[in-house]
């Protein structure tokens, strides 16, 4: 990909551990008819090699090409979602990634600290199958169909900083 175009990638990236809400994105996705493709990492340490990772004894180039939207949920195993959104941000290649944080929390202060760390929205999961739902093809519609991505780059030469 060339620097300044909007990337071509379909897949969102969902970090996610509980099976039950990756199975209720998914429905929601192909309910609202978005074509994306769906990765799911289930802990912190996955989304963040997906994101940064090379492939094996490489010195350049990307494992995965970056993901169009980043679902975040903040209490994940091994490395929490703040802390992940703290790695993304600190990133040339992914500090313009979008992310959407997608939590149960209710606690204000994770509220304002994913604010504080970059987070371009955050979304509490409603409990309710058909709200959760309804959340979920409207996130899906305005940021994969309404929203313009920022101009990136993408490109194998790209090492990360830091």
């Amino acid at each position: 990909m060339t620097p300044h175009t909007q990337p071509t990638n379909n897949v969102v990236l969902l970090v996610e551990d509980n099976p039950d809400d990756e199975a209720l994105t998914r429905r929601a996705f192909r309910r609202s008819k978005l074509a994306n493709d769906i990765h799911v990492t289930r802990d912190g340490v996955e989304a963040l090699e997906y994101l940064h990772g090379r492939p094996e004894g490489a010195s350049t180039g990307w494992t995965h090409p970056l993901p169009r939207l980043v679902l975040l949920d903040l209490k994940l195993p091994r490395v929490d979602g703040l802390e992940v959104l703290t790695a993304i941000r600190s990133t040339e290649r992914t500090r313009l990634l979008p992310v959407v944080i997608l939590t149960s929390s209710d606690e204000d202060r994770d509220l304002v600290e994913s604010y504080e760390l970059g987070a371009n929205s955050y979304i509490r999961k409603p409990v309710g199958f058909e709200e959760f739902t309804r959340v979920i093809e409207e996130l899906g519609l305005y940021w994969l169909v309404i929203n313009l991505d920022p101009p990136r780059s993408d490109g194998p030469s790209e090492a990360p900083v830091g």
